[in-house]
């Protein structure tokens, strides 16, 4: 016995120290719980982001990616290296790693709850509860069928009623937040399917937690009635909850009212009450995670509470702590425990019932409440999404002992293959046409001829540009009352963070791209967005809509057109991917920023505007009555000139705008042969304005130059004292006035305008005019039911005439 019991403490692993002295006191790091967790930790989001990154063009969820990082760090890939996997995750740090990995999911399901509004649920119409239980019901059924062939198979002498409830909440799941990030991707969130999808999958994301609370209270080892005790227990608990814990949160909600910061003492009273329910219900015996999801649904969605505790938790727990939940995943998950015919014939076996399940049975349902039949099919592909909640269930019943190793990895892998499936195949089925309404006056000369409504569309980043666009609105409003519609949108990246699709959850019920009808906000800012607005609406006689568009930056350029051609704007104002600094330099927000702009500018259904903002009219909204701006036109000649010559009239119709117009008349080199309909188009043009001049405050002069220096000369002189130059995209010029040109969408005259040799603090207005020749979104959409190509395939032409 006392030679036993020494062999056995011998090969017991000693535990890990928390810290090492260093590597020159002859300590190895790896041997180490803090240091090793680091480098777990750094190898992981290495891994997971590059997969991500070389996902992306395939439109694929992150989710996909950290899965696939989990397998590939697991024995099924590099581990397959004894050596690394001794080395980076040796069997006594993974106590450590399970850990922190389930400390991060625990929050993640907390936000998971926060997202989930039990308000919108209970408004869930007939149609997406029947297909919310059709994709429940039947994979469930096809699940206990599944199961039964798994226990003959692989997991003989399995508990069979665990086993039963586990297979059919594996088959039956639908991935919330995975799915409302593939709608957002595929601009199909405001749409009718996106709807349904959403509600369906709100419906099914509840009713799975429920079974799954149910699988795991059967899967103890004790008697029937101690998993009575359980889920009574655990019944009893949430009622709790509901009773004594929720006053408490809505209390601190309504001490936190908008525009005042949340005390941190209600955040750190709302995370141990996380950490306290996790406790309660792992001692229960159902899981910790039960306790975060159950107090997120309890956390009142009105007021900015939730938002602040979604921006203090998000980022740490999503970006570090998620991907080792993972990985831990991945470490038990060996794709080489399927082997021979019988293994993968059961993975096919799986898969086959997983899809079969879901999508034929949301498709017959969907058919039976007269959903469209490509949108039936697409619903029914969106509904079997896979996600973080499945490998959370395989991850129980694997600890339960409910799976074993082959089981697991068969599921794993179909979780994954299900999730990949998605993306593409709804692209290919579903292509939803948008219907162009009738839009006459593409142009501000025109409209300006026919004495129409003008109507704008002005995007911005940040609330650092809203200033300059509400004074510039002020200087386009005209003379008469409702001359001037304007629609402003806050363009706001959909990232990864959950933070992200909870404003795309609360803003698809408005429309594409997301009105703010209520008034509320959708993103950060959105209230400062929306108070200046309604302020000056208030004040002025312009009407003014605010939009907020959620999406993904290689892809917003199409909910700008888009809105653009819903709206019959005639100018599309986009910022400068440049913000002004202290210093009076430009720094660069983003390539993807500059992108977005020349997309816009390629295929833009209306004339176009790029703003480069150096305070116009200053850091605040000034008054009408103090409006006094000094604004010039540089005229060279061309289309796009005459555009930006006819906003320039437009705005001298303010009493307190000052403008100038200077052409430019060359001699030698700037001498530039131009069709005898353009010359004859800029001199009525400019005969027009002269006519003007006698009742506005309008001066009209002529500047002749004999090369680049003189006009670059010219337009620094006429820059000073002046506080906005207008100036055509695509002047009559045959070099650009700068050696390097690094903004093109700017044109010759405006990347000088933008550049540093231009010293003058003047903002500047490059006007593109449009053009109906490159206006292919007008062509390809759909007109009275023709079938229109898909934005995503418009999207991958820009990007190769771009390249």
């Amino acid at each position: 016995m006392a030679t036993s019991a020494v062999s056995t403490s011998t090969k017991c692993q000693p535990a890990m120290k928390t810290t090492s002295q260093g590597a020159w006191q002859g300590d190895d790091p790896l041997h180490f719980a803090l240091p090793l967790l680091i480098l777990q930790i750094c190898l992981v989001v290495v891994v997971t982001r590059s997969l991500a990154f070389v996902l992306k063009p395939l439109r694929q969820p992150r989710v996909i990616a950290e899965i696939i990082g989990g397998i590939l760090l697991g024995p099924s890939a590099l581990g397959r290296n004894s050596k690394f996997l001794n080395t980076v995750f040796p069997k006594q740090s993974l106590t450590v790693l399970d850990t922190v990995a389930n400390i991060g999911l625990l929050f993640f399901l907390f936000l998971v709850g926060l997202e989930l509004d039990l308000r919108s649920i209970r408004r869930t119409g007939n149609k997406a509860l029947a297909i919310a239980v059709a994709g429940i019901s039947l994979p469930f059924v096809l699940g206990i069928g599944t199961s039964y062939v798994l226990r003959s198979t692989v997991i003989k002498g399995g508990r069979q009623g665990p086993l039963l409830v586990f297979m059919g909440v594996a088959l039956s799941i639908t991935a919330f937040p995975v799915l409302a990030r593939i709608l957002a991707e595929l601009k199909l969130l405001t749409t009718e399917l996106g709807r349904l999808a959403m509600s369906a999958a709100a419906v099914n994301d509840v009713a799975a937690w429920i079974l799954l609370a149910l699988a795991i209270a059967l899967s103890g080892s004790g008697s029937p009635i101690v998993s009575l005790w359980v889920l009574l227990s655990a019944t009893a608990f949430i009622v709790f909850l509901a009773i004594a814990v929720r006053p408490i949160l809505a209390w601190m909600v309504r001490m936190s009212p908008e525009g005042e910061p949340v005390r941190e003492v209600y955040i750190c009273t709302t995370l141990v009450i996380v950490l306290a329910a996790g406790f309660v219900t792992d001692t229960i015996g159902i899981h910790a995670l039960f306790g975060a999801f159950v107090v997120g649904i309890m956390v009142p969605k009105d007021g900015p509470f939730a938002g602040v505790l979604i921006e203090k938790v998000e980022d740490l727990v999503s970006s570090l702590f998620l991907p080792l939940y993972f990985v831990s995943s991945g470490l038990k998950t060996n794709v080489a425990s399927i082997s021979g015919a019988k293994s993968w014939g059961l993975l096919v076996l799986v898969i086959t019932n997983a899809c079969v399940g879901k999508i034929f049975g949301t498709i017959i349902v969907s058919l039976l409440v007269r959903v469209p039949t490509r949108e039936a099919v697409a619903l029914g592909f969106l509904m079997n999404t896979k996600g973080l909640v499945e490998l959370i269930v395989l991850n129980i019943g694997k600890d339960r002992k409910v799976l074993n190793d082959e089981a697991f990895a068969i599921l794993v892998l179909m979780a994954l293959f299900t999730t990949f499936i998605t993306t593409p195949i709804v692209m290919a089925v579903y292509k939803p046409a948008r219907p162009v309404a009738p839009y006459k006056h593409h142009t501000i000369e025109r409209a300006t001829e026919t004495d129409s409504e003008l109507r704008v569309m002005a995007c911005f980043h940040t609330s650092r540009n809203i200033p300059t666009l509400i004074n510039l609105i002020e200087s386009s409003r005209g003379t008469r009352r409702r001359r001037l519609t304007v629609y402003t949108m806050h363009l706001v990246e959909l990232s990864e963070r959950s933070s992200a699709i909870s404003m795309v959850h609360r803003a698809r019920r408005n429309g594409l791209p997301f009105w703010n009808k209520n008034g509320k906000a959708v993103a950060t800012g959105g209230e400062m967005v929306e108070v200046a607005f309604e302020a000056y609406q208030q004040l002025s006689s312009v009407s003014i809509r605010s939009m907020t568009a959620i999406s993904d930056l290689s892809t917003i350029h199409d909910d700008i057109i888009t809105c653009a051609l819903d709206k019959r704007v005639q100018l599309l104002i986009l910022p400068f991917h440049r913000m002004l600094q202290l210093d009076g330099t430009f720094e660069s927000i983003g390539h993807a920023y500059h992108l977005v702009n020349q997309k816009v500018l390629h295929h833009a259904p209306c004339s176009v505007a790029i703003l480069v903002d150096r305070g116009f009219g200053g850091a605040a909204q000034v008054s009408a009555k103090d409006v006094e701006y000094s604004i010039c036109v540089l005229f060279f000649g061309g289309r796009d000139d005459r555009e930006a010559l006819a906003y320039a009239s437009r705005m001298a119709e303010h009493p307190g705008i000052s403008l100038t117009v200077t052409r430019f008349i060359s001699t030698n080199s700037l001498n530039v042969p131009l069709v005898s309909e353009d010359n004859t188009a800029d001199q009525m043009a400019i005969e027009a304005c002269k006519v003007k001049s006698e009742e506005r405050n309008i001066n009209y002069q002529e500047r002749v130059v004999n090369d680049h220096s003189e006009v670059a000369v010219a337009i620094r002189e006429i820059g000073k004292g002046i506080n906005l130059i207008l100036v055509g995209r695509s002047p009559p010029v045959p070099e650009p006035l700068l050696e390097r040109q690094e903004c093109p969408e700017l044109g010759p005259v405006g990347g000088y305008l933008a550049s540093r040799e231009f010293t003058a603090m003047a903002s500047v207005l490059v006007v593109q005019c449009y053009n109906p020749e490159r206006d292919i979104y007008l062509k390809q959409y759909t007109v009275e039911g023709e079938t229109s190509v898909a934005p995503s395939t418009i999207d991958r032409d820009i990007e190769a005439e771009l390249d």
